[in-house]
């Protein structure tokens, strides 16, 4: 595969990642919700301070140490896939690769510069954010990832009280709230999973190998030792 065409997946991802954040953080409060397909589609905003699909990772201190993380998981991609491209692995595991390291960067521009570009989205507030506020509402490393795409399939059930641990509680499919970035991360991990034995095929055993025949003349001045 080219690295071009690498290169060009991961702007495309990224750029779609970017556009979609910049849009809901400037036209939508926290929390608001539209409708687009139905009642399991919808644009809702929320800001997560932790990993994908708003898991939670330790303070001020975890947020740092979380953002630290996926820039050197980033820094270290770049060399990853230029490696791989170089070796020519499978295409299909290259595109995977593109995809997670695509995700991996959207999240880190969010994490690292959207406390300085934008203002505060205050819950409880129908006060939309600014962009390039004379400050923003964070430092550098400290900013929220934008969330927004949300696809309660289905929504109002109950887990049957026989069911150990969430018997009777409230049951939602599909409950977490994600971006483009998380979905293209998701995506390239499940295909890898899904199929790695093509991306990595195993070498044919010996008993599967054809024999090697010869012509070799076999006389008594053989010696056989």
């Amino acid at each position: 595969m080219k690295p071009r065409n690498v290169i060009l997946l991961i702007t495309l991802i990224v750029l779609a990642d970017q556009a979609l954040k910049v849009y809901i953080k400037t036209h939508f409060y926290i929390n608001e919700s539209v409708f687009v397909l139905g009642n399991w589609f919808r644009l809702h905003f929320v800001e997560n301070e932790g990993m994908a699909y708003g898991w939670k990772f330790g303070g001020d201190g975890g947020k740092m140490m979380l953002t630290l993380f996926r820039l050197g998981a980033v820094i270290f991609g770049v060399f990853y896939i230029k490696k791989i491209i170089e070796k020519k692995y499978h295409n299909g595991f290259i595109i995977c690769a593109s995809l997670i390291f695509a995700g991996a960067l959207g999240n880190l521009i969010d994490s690292m510069f959207y406390g300085m570009i934008f203002e505060e989205s205050i819950p409880g507030s129908m006060n939309v954010a600014k962009i390039f506020p004379e400050k923003g509402y964070a430092g550098f490393l400290h900013g929220r990832v934008v969330d927004m795409l949300y696809f309660p399939m289905i929504r109002n059930a109950h887990f049957p009280d026989w069911v150990p641990v969430w018997g009777g509680d409230d049951f939602e499919f599909f409950r977490p709230i994600f971006n483009i970035a998380d979905a293209s991360i998701s995506a390239g991990v499940i295909a890898i999973l899904l199929f790695q034995k093509k991306f990595f095929p195993h070498p044919a055993s010996a008993s599967t190998r054809a024999a090697v025949e010869t012509n070799a003349v076999v006389n008594d001045d053989v010696q056989v030792q």
